[in-house]
């Protein structure tokens, strides 16, 4: 379907929006008004257009109303945009658009400068806290990413800086470099070395032997045993909602402020003063709510 529209008359003004609106690695559900069966996702985000992987067919210039959400993260809201550049897929990146909010469409302007602005933004170059996410899924990557930025916008909360590394060996190489990583939240399930593995080589390694870490697994009790060996921080079965990460996450910073050292499971006299058991550090189950809610992206409502 080919949508109405004006088309661009030259790139002098796709070169001009680029520069005037850096973009930034965001991942969104879109649907499109009139086709709302289709199911696409963003690819990165600025605060006047967006790159959207898709499949669907679109020519320079094209205009297309659109509808961009993500559960618990995002609201759904609506914008029309205009076609500036295609992409075809290759090996290494799948197709997709770039497209743009018209000039002519402001308050469809300031609602994208909004999402970039609360959900997507850098926070600045020196955080107060550094967090790593490994996890090897961008779509997941994504939303615990943008559910950490927007704790770090709490009056009470220090400003995190969030990095994300796609498996263990990445993550490890990462940890290893500075700036330091504060908090470490890993899935288990990964490609080249998993999450078991990763926290192996973290313990064997002095100068990361007390960093704090969160597991992400649907794995049992063998597992959960062996990683509270390893003095895994916190612990999370799937699924597991945004607020179950940025829950973690908070608990961990707010024993660092409390304790000065985060409790780590197999070393009770690293937790408060008056010690404690082993399994201190260690959620239980019902410890973190658990909200199923984010299996799907949220369809336009």
């Amino acid at each position: 379907m080919r949508a109405r529209g004006a088309r661009i008359a030259h790139n002098g003004a796709v070169t001009s929006e680029r520069r005037a609106h850096p973009r930034f690695p965001l991942i969104l559900a879109v649907q499109y008004v009139g086709a709302e069966s289709v199911l696409d996702y963003t690819e990165n985000l600025s605060e006047g257009g967006l790159f959207i992987r898709t499949e669907r067919e679109f020519e320079q210039g094209d205009r297309v109303t659109l509808v961009i959400s993500f559960p618990q993260l995002l609201e759904p809201i609506e914008l029309q945009v205009e076609v500036v550049r295609k992409r075809g897929a290759t090996l290494e990146a799948p197709g997709g658009v770039a497209v743009r909010v018209p000039d002519d469409r402001l308050e469809d302007r300031a609602r994208l400068s909004e999402v970039a602005r609360k959900i997507g933004a850098p926070r600045g170059p020196d955080p107060a806290i550094r967090v790593l996410l490994t996890e090897d899924n961008a779509l997941v990557a994504s939303m615990y990413s943008a559910a950490l930025r927007r704790l770090s916008e709490s009056d009470d909360f220090p400003a995190l800086g969030v990095e994300v590394a796609s498996d263990g060996a990445a993550a490890y190489d990462r940890l290893l470099r500075e700036p330091p990583i504060d908090v470490l939240v890993t899935d288990v399930f990964m490609p080249v070395l998993s999450g078991i593995s990763l926290v192996e080589k973290i313990r064997a390694e002095p100068s990361l032997a007390d960093l704090p870490i969160v597991v992400i697994t649907s794995g049992g009790e063998r597992e959960r045993e062996r990683l509270a060996s390893l003095g895994v921080a916190l612990f999370l079965r799937k699924p597991v909602s945004y607020q179950d990460v940025a829950g973690a996450i908070r608990t961990l910073i707010a024993g660092r402020q409390g304790t000065k050292r985060a409790v780590v499971a197999d070393r009770p006299e690293r937790g408060s003063p008056g010690g404690g058991q082993a399994s201190e550090g260690l959620t239980g189950e019902g410890e973190v709510s658990k909200d199923g809610s984010d299996a799907k992206p949220a369809s336009r409502r």
